[in-house]
């Protein structure tokens, strides 16, 4: 019985997948830098041995599992190799894992990790299930009937997998550093369509996802009365959002989710689609109403009359819609952005984009970019961000107290670099303040 061997185990999608091979009786072990990061805590519960990098790691007999941030020359990898082990890319090995089950892809350019993380809470209240989200959740389960993992776009990694069902979100021009254009991103799109094995619930409101071409039956939902599942009559309240669900326009039943926002009900009306069409009861499918998030996804903190959230979000779509849901939840409060934007290309790509979304804020804290060592950051600054958006200042790590002024307010930190550093320091600087 061979021992799994994740290089770069802390990773989102390689914690998870290290995970549901450990749930599956698998020996599972791996290595990485040693800087703590928040995926450990799961695999420190599961025992899971951790490594700092070396090619001292790499011995006879071992599985060879290395994520996607590294590169051949990594010194485990490029020893793997000299001793001829069996090796994989983490999509690769996800892409055969998956063929024991009925797998579920969940992608699109937004949503993804929310709407799985959904699909999967869903699915294991009536079935044994395996789950691989990309917040570092993973789960196996010897007789699982279902595989519901997120599948990302990037690089086109997500053709590795020929799922039994896909869940599409939306399209959208991200990635600059890989993606050429939105046409680019479009025929990625396209192109996983057609691996789907029986069928595809897309978003029928997104204009690029309506001119699908699959050889499965695709299903459309959202809010136009053109989908095969529409939601109707949203309603806000304290608990959360409720709305009416119409199948081929017949009333279906009436659900309740505990978030906020269109973009929420849009994710948690494709789960109700792809469980209706796998003839789940409908009192089964309303437990989508005791779901408890994911991580880095409007995730709370209360800080006397401050909500500090923690979000992912690094697109200017996604800000847009994290404020959104802020606004919706907390009518009554003001709206602070503390944003770290995520790679020069994507910040020189989006900058007026990026302004335009934090503008909705009430006061906008923006941080330097958080760079990829594998980019040349040109001539780009954070200063030419904050020239776009009047009510904006820097904020350095050093300065969080500042934060202490805005009382009764949500303060969001936004980023998919180390933002949450500057939430650490600031919750900090309050307890020195108590």
């Amino acid at each position: 019985m061979t021992t799994y061997h994740f290089i770069g185990i802390k990773g989102t999608g390689m914690s998870a997948l290290a995970q549901i091979l450990s749930d599956s009786g698998e020996t599972v072990q791996g290595s990485d830098v040693e800087k703590r990061f928040f995926t450990q805590d799961a695999l420190e519960k599961k025992n899971i041995p951790i490594f700092p990098f070396s090619k001292d790691n790499i011995k006879e007999g071992l599985t060879i599992i290395a994520g996607n941030a590294f590169n051949d020359e990594h010194e485990e990898i490029q020893e793997a190799k000299r001793l001829g082990l069996t090796y994989y890319r983490y999509h690769d090995f996800l892409g055969e894992w998956l063929k024991q089950y009925t797998s579920i892809a969940v992608t699109g350019a937004h949503g993804k990790t929310s709407t799985s993380g959904l699909l999967a809470h869903v699915l294991k209240e009536a079935y044994p299930i395996s789950y691989l989200i990309g917040d570092g959740s993973g789960m196996g389960h010897a007789d699982s009937k279902y595989f519901a993992f997120e599948a990302c776009e990037y690089r086109r990694h997500f053709l590795a997998y020929e799922p039994d069902y896909a869940i599409m979100t939306n399209v959208d021009f991200d990635h600059p550093d890989y993606f050429q254009s939105i046409d680019d991103v479009v025929d990625a799109f396209q192109e996983m369509a057609l691996q789907v094995k029986k069928g595809i619930i897309a978003c029928g409101d997104d204009e690029y996802l309506q001119k699908l071409h699959a050889k499965v039956p695709v299903m459309y939902y959202g809010f136009s009365e053109s989908n095969d599942f529409q939601a109707q009559n949203i309603v806000e309240s304290e608990h959360g959002t409720s709305f009416d669900v119409f199948v081929r326009n017949t009333f279906y039943d009436t659900f309740t989710i505990p978030t906020y926002g269109n973009h929420n009900v849009l994710n948690a009306l494709s789960v109700i689609a792809l469980c209706h069409y796998e003839d789940m009861k409908s009192e089964d499918i309303k437990k989508i109403s005791t779901f408890g998030g994911v991580k880095r996804r409007f995730t709370e903190k209360q800080a006397g009359r401050q909500v500090l959230v923690d979000d992912y979000a690094h697109h200017p779509k996604e800000i847009e819609a994290t404020i959104d849901s802020a606004r919706k939840k907390y009518p009554e409060k003001s709206i602070v952005a503390i944003f770290q934007p995520h790679t020069y290309s994507r910040t020189q790509t989006f900058l007026k984009e990026f302004a335009d979304s934090l503008k909705l804020a009430d006061k906008v804290f923006l941080c330097d970019i958080f760079g990829s060592a594998r980019e040349d950051n040109g001539n780009l600054t954070i200063n030419d961000l904050i020239h776009l958006i009047d009510h904006s200042s820097l904020l350095e790590i050093d300065q969080t107290e500042v934060l202490k002024q805005y009382q009764d307010s949500v303060l969001i930190f936004m980023g998919a670099g180390d933002i949450q550093k500057f939430q650490k320091a600031y919750e900090e600087k309050l307890k020195l303040a108590d």
